[in-house]
Parts: C-alpha cells; structure tokens; sequence
C-alpha cells in the first residue's frame, strides 16, 4: 500500500501500489478544498474523495433498502458524531431503485442510518471542515467488475462484488482516511488513555 495525501494537506488514506490517484481530478469549489479520483491498473474510477461540498438533499420517495456493510470511523469524527464506512443499496427484486441512479453505493457518510423497511436515495456524505466530504462511489459493473457475474441482476452483482479482492482493497482505503496532522484537542489525553496507546 501507498500512502496519499490530498494536495491542501488536510487528509490522507492508503491504496495498492497499482492503483492511481489523480489530484486534482476537476475544478475545485470556490475557497479551495479536495477533489482526487482513484483509478485502478485498468484505469477504471473506483472512489473519488471530495471536501468543500455543498449538501443538501430532499427525500421525496423513499425505498427497500440493505446495508451490506458498515464500520464506524472514529478517527474522522466532529463534534462527537462518528462517521462511518458503509456499503448499502436500494430497491430489490420487487421494487426497483430510484429512476436512473445507481442503487448501490459504498463510501462514508454521517448520514442517520435508515429504520424502518424503506430509505430515502443514497447521499453519503460526513462532516469535514469547512462543510463536508464524500469518499466513496456508487457501484458501476462498468468499472466495478465482478468476474462471472455479468448476466445477473444489478443488485445480485453489487452483493457479489463484496467478495472481491477489489472490493477488500476499496474498502481498506476508504476506511484508513485520515487527518494528515493530528487535529487539535483541547482536552490532553488522560493518563490511563497515554499509558494504553505507548
């Protein structure tokens, strides 16, 4: 693994060797912030992490949904709110997903997780300074290959694409992101707490 740091010096995460980081990936928002678009060997998107967003979303319709897989991240937490990593989808065999969206996507999000049988469409986004970040995609079979699998249905290959080397390695990135330098604290860590970390 290689480690990357966003070009602004805020955030870092690791990726394979063979994988390829292209920072910036497009025009960065007004104020500046992160824009870096993953790649693999083949050249195909697998992430992109963006800072500086503008978020907001309405939630007009709402959808089966699973969670295929989540894992909370306390190194990126604000204001005592954790992110997390998660894997998720919308729709299933009876009911479709949103019209013309992917409904399947990994990445990391503060999101409040869905109750209930239905979910509104997938925005992951978490809170980051000076606004939020994404790092993450929606599932693609164009660019997230899963071999054997290309006859089956949309969210079948999405389920399958999880036992995957690629998918092991997307999810090892996307989940060491960090601060490129300690963040501060105003509170020193406790005695007991340096003991354990030494």
């Amino acid at each position: 693994m290689k480690t990357f740091t966003t070009a602004d010096g805020q955030l870092a995460f690791d990726y394979p060797e063979a994988w390829s980081v292209r920072d910036p990936a497009g025009e960065l928002p007004e104020g500046g912030g992160a824009f870096a678009e993953v790649t693999n060997k083949a050249g195909k998107p697998l992430a992109t992490l963006r800072t500086n967003m503008a978020t907001g979303s309405t939630c007009q319709e709402k959808y089966p949904y699973e969670v295929l897989e989540l894992q909370e991240l306390p190194v990126l937490a604000r204001n005592g709110v954790k992110p997390r990593f998660v894997f998720e989808t919308r729709g299933d065999a009876e009911a479709a997903g949103p019209a013309e969206t992917p409904a399947a996507a990994y990445g990391i999000t503060t999101v409040p997780a869905a109750t209930g049988d239905s979910a509104c469409p997938i925005f992951h986004f978490f809170t980051w300074p000076p606004t939020a970040a994404m790092f993450g995609a929606f599932f693609n079979p164009d660019n997230n290959v899963v071999p054997g699998a290309a006859g089956l249905p949309y969210l079948e290959q999405a389920r399958k694409y999880m036992d995957t080397t690629e998918y092991q390695d997307i999810r090892r990135m996307i989940t060491s992101l960090r601060p490129a330098a300690p963040m501060p604290s105003s509170i020193p860590p406790s005695p007991s707490a340096a003991a354990t970390n030494n």
